[in-house]
């Protein structure tokens, strides 16, 4: 399985393009992360981006059908606390939400809380206690198991991604995407576009000539970066050996003085608007597949509703 290279993914400048900022992350599948279904959701369904709430919605139903389906083989499972419609804002090319950027700098101590989820997972210890062999169905019971088939689909850009046939996990895509197989196919192209139009999007002229806007906007505030990017590499250096107050302080300052300049020097719209661009032209061949994927993401998202509103 091909990861994409980290420079390529600090050039990205996604900045609200759902399908292309999932391309960066790595390619194995996650489905508490997307999923969704096929062309079950038929020709009439309009294609758009969810909203980053109703992703949260969607993940929500799956958790809930997940905990269903273990429960079912007689294991227990726990709802984990979900990421917000802010912790969603952080990790983009720049920042151009001055209030956001006021409000959490970076993202740091969102990180933070993240962390502390992550390492007090109360499935991972519920796992963990028990006995071998049953840590082992657990596993495959949630998992799948490889051994028993597996999906498989060829990256745009090349390498091999997989996901085993059966689990809860698959059951969970199946009930909410629709055909596992369609799914997979179409979930993995749309969000592993980036390298076929990211390289010759971050050297066109007019991103360049705002990317030297941004920078003077920033020399003049007292931060001397030439792109957001260098700011994401020094970003913990920056913080290293201060308190949590500094960290959080010094990452505000610093962020508030890049939103601020995003939007004054029309950085944030110039990179929206060339990626709509780009990926028009670049991106032709797989307009099927974006847009199936589109689907089917729409088609879960009416099944959350009603998968949340049964457990309501």
């Amino acid at each position: 399985m091909r990861r994409i290279s980290g420079s390529v993914c600090a050039s990205v400048l996604f900045i609200g393009v759902a399908v292309t900022t999932a391309g960066c992350s790595a390619a194995t599948d996650d489905p508490a992360g997307s999923g969704q279904p096929h062309d079950t959701a038929g020709p009439g369904v309009p294609e758009r981006e969810l909203t980053d709430a109703e992703h949260i919605l969607v993940q929500r139903a799956e958790q809930i059908l997940t905990k269903e389906c273990m429960k079912k083989a007689g294991f227990s499972y726990w709802i984990g606390p979900l990421p917000t419609v802010d912790d969603l804002k952080g990790g983009r090319y720049v920042l151009t939400d001055v209030e956001w950027a006021r409000k959490y700098g970076y993202g740091g101590q969102l990180e933070k809380k993240s962390e502390k989820a992550r390492l007090n997972d109360p499935n991972a210890a519920y796992a963990n206690a028990l006995p071998e062999a049953e840590r082992i169905r657990y596993s495959r019971t949630l998992d799948g198991d490889p051994s028993k088939g597996v999906l498989s689909v060829e990256l745009p850009a090349g390498g091999t991604v997989q996901t085993p046939r059966e689990g809860c996990w698959a059951e969970t895509r199946e009930r909410l995407y629709g055909d596992p197989a369609t799914w997979f196919r179409v979930k993995k192209t749309a969000t592993s576009l980036t390298p076929l139009y990211v390289p010759d999007l971050v050297k066109d002229k007019r991103l360049v000539n705002a990317v030297e806007a941004w920078s003077r906007c920033m020399r003049e505030a007292g931060h001397a970066y030439a792109g957001p990017d260098e700011i994401r590499e020094k970003r913990y250096a920056l913080i290293k050996g201060l308190s949590p107050g500094q960290a959080h302080a010094t990452e505000v300052e610093l962020a508030v003085a890049e939103a601020t300049c995003a939007v004054e020097t029309s950085l944030g719209e110039t990179a929206r608007s060339l990626e709509r661009e780009y990926r028009s032209k670049k991106l032709r061949r797989y307009s099927e597949e974006i847009a199936t994927y589109q689907r089917m993401r729409l088609a879960a998202l009416a099944r959350a509703k009603d998968v949340i509103g049964s457990e309501a």
